[in-house]
């Protein structure tokens, strides 16, 4: 199946006879008149308009000359804008065009925050493009470009990168450094592989791949917790890294591909529709439909599928539900629980337990059908609430075994009322290549021992709500953790030797006996959200700070801050700054009130000249 779309931009639909515009006819394109509008709105739409250099105009027309700058403008009789009140020049269309380079003077437009230069036929980037630090959106689609310079990756702001049909066949780790990106498209170009930088893209909440020829995705995608929208259809992956961690994610899209397992979804509880058609999976795992009690569509046509799992009727909000072209020779009578199907694709199939006029008869009639089946059933079905509620509370207090523990990669054993933690639970999760470990609220005085067993292999540690006093230097070891929660115990210090903790991109302390930041926070390199209200810390260290580049959300509510260094408000890349609660006067609480963005700025406005 081809990989690149058949949509025909502008440029492909040219006339024959067409020829490219001369330099002098497109500066034509750019009048005196428009200049004037450019200068008061600093917008200019040069989009569509057969452009085939950039006019060379648009790289002068803030310049005033001589009688410009002499003529005394009497503002009651004209409409003109005196020169000394330009706008700069802050959006810039040239989309659809036939552009074939873009001239490294556009560096000198230093205030762009949108600029859109898609359908056109570069293929290139000047590095000059890294000098326009304040963009935000950035629409590149519909091109050929085959690489982006290095210089690239310095506009820092963009939130909005386009960069659909184009040649590309590599991205740099250092895409990595696009902190504020929001949304990022990469369909139907080259690419193989996507590099592991993507997991420091936490604002993320919509990355479209599709139409590539990736045959893995990188793990830490699991670090995007806030990915809304992932679109991977149209490539060469045989199976999907967990998914266990991307919390707000709602729309999975991975058709067309070698996919032979569905991927593990654990704590994907906002999941609305799964698309995993045009692949090689052979079974839906029971435990995936536990997973999936919130799914409302789930698109599984054109696989190998041969049996479903009594399990589905767990989907209790399933709506659609599309099973065409698979290798079904019947239906389990379950699949009549879910009263909320409205949609059921069977088509294709080896049925022979449902007469054929039951399927002509569509959902409701299929679902009504296998219902009937199930009330006839001499023994009760296994999924009625007393059932689960009697199997709730004889294991609420088990510990987990190995199965468990391989299913979901997690131990986790919180509000077991546990003073401690048996070694052979770690030993077991060992075995089970546990990955995240839950031990909050219980009644831990000390950190378990048995953690040594597994540490390095840690990504998630939760040791909130006990009764713990001292962190262990071991806790070092755990050279892969990337979450720490430590909060609602009695800590009054961290060991320096956590400043090992490379990897760590979210810690809490907060409700604990802090009389300061520790000093190994400040050397956590890849620390993302700092959590420390509730404690008693005394004073901000603004050149600690400082060095923890990728810190986005920083928390020091409810503590015993007397003042706030004005130097605090160039730590620009901070998304949420909470500092309520504390004693100092300024800035006031009404400042405090606006939000992050004004709190910095109150900051800036004060730093001594």
């Amino acid at each position: 199946m081809a990989k690149q779309s058949q949509v025909k931009s502008r440029r492909k639909l040219l006339n024959p006879v067409f020829h490219l515009q001369t330099k002098e006819e497109d500066d034509s394109q750019l009048t005196q008149g428009m200049i004037k509008v450019v200068r008061r709105t600093g917008q200019l739409n040069l989009s569509g308009r057969g452009l085939a250099t950039v006019p060379t105009k648009m790289f002068t027309m803030y310049e005033v000359r001589g009688e410009e700058a002499l003529v005394t403008y009497d503002l009651s009789k004209t409409s003109e804008e005196p020169w000394w009140s330009f706008k700069p020049l802050t959006y810039l269309d040239l989309s659809s065009n036939v552009l074939q380079c873009i001239p490294g003077d556009i560096k000198m437009f230093e205030d762009l925050t949108v600029l859109n230069l898609h359908d056109n036929c570069l293929t290139e980037i000047p590095a000059e493009i890294g000098s326009l630090i304040k963009l935000t959106k950035l629409n590149l689609s519909h091109n050929k470009i085959n690489a982006l310079p290095k210089d690239f990756y310095k506009l820092t702001e963009l939130q909005q990168l386009l960069l659909a049909h184009n040649c590309l066949e590599m991205i740099t780790d250092d895409i990595g450094d696009l902190i504020m990106l929001q949304q990022l498209d990469l369909s139907y170009n080259n690419l193989t592989i996507l590099p592991p930088g993507v997991g420091f893209l936490v604002r993320l909440t919509e990355m479209n791949l599709s139409h590539n020829k990736l045959t893995e995705i990188p793990p830490d995608i699991i670090s995007l917790r806030v990915l809304n929208k992932l679109d991977v259809t149209h490539n060469d992956l045989k199976s999907l890294p967990k998914m266990v961690g991307l919390r707000k994610i709602q729309f999975l899209y991975a058709q067309h591909n070698d996919i032979e397992e569905l991927p593990d979804m654990e704590g994907c509880e906002n999941i609305q529709q799964l698309f995993f058609g045009n692949n090689f999976i052979k079974e839906i795992p029971k435990e995936f439909c536990e997973d999936m009690s919130h799914l409302k569509i789930l698109d599984l046509r054109d696989n190998k599928i041969d049996e479903l799992p009594d399990e589905i009727a767990m989907m209790q909000h399933l709506i659609r539900l599309d099973l065409t072209n698979n290798e079904l020779e019947s239906l389990p009578n379950t699949l009549g629980l879910l009263s909320h199907l409205q949609n059921l694709q069977i088509e294709g199939n080896k049925l022979k337990q449902i007469r054929s006029d039951i399927i002509k008869g569509g959902a409701s009639r299929i679902v009504k059908h296998l219902r009937e089946k199930l009330d006839l059933e001499r023994h009760p079905n296994h999924f009625t609430e007393s059932d689960n509620n009697a199997s709730s509370s004889n294991h609420s207090h088990k510990l987990p075994d190995i199965y468990t523990m391989k299913h979901s990669r997690a131990l986790s054993v919180a509000m077991h009322e546990l003073t401690k933690v048996p070694d052979t639970v770690f030993e077991e999760a060992k075995k089970a290549e546990v990955s995240v470990v839950d031990l909050c609220k219980n009644k831990l005085v000390i950190v378990p021992e048995g953690l040594t067993i597994i540490a390095t292999s840690i990504t998630e540690l939760n040791l909130s709500t006990n009764q713990i006093k001292e962190i262990p230097n071991f806790l070092a070891d755990c050279i892969k953790l990337q979450y720490l929660d430590v909060s609602k115990n009695l800590l009054e210090e961290l060991p320096q030797c956590l400043e090992n903790l490379k990897c760590l991109r979210e810690l809490v302390i907060s409700n604990n006996r802090f009389l300061k930041v520790p000093d190994c926070v400040y050397e956590l390199e890849a620390l993302e959200i700092f959590q420390a209200s509730d404690n008693q810390i005394t004073e901000i260290k603004v050149d600690g700070f400082k060095q923890l580049k990728r810190l986005a959300v920083l928390d020091l509510a409810n503590n015993n801050i007397n003042h706030v260094p004005p130097e605090f408000g160039n730590l620009k890349q901070l998304r949420t700054l909470e500092l309520r609660g504390n004693s100092f006067r300024q800035p006031r609480y009404a400042i405090l009130e606006q939000g992050t963005d004004t709190i910095l700025a109150y900051l800036r406005d004060r730093i001594p000249q």
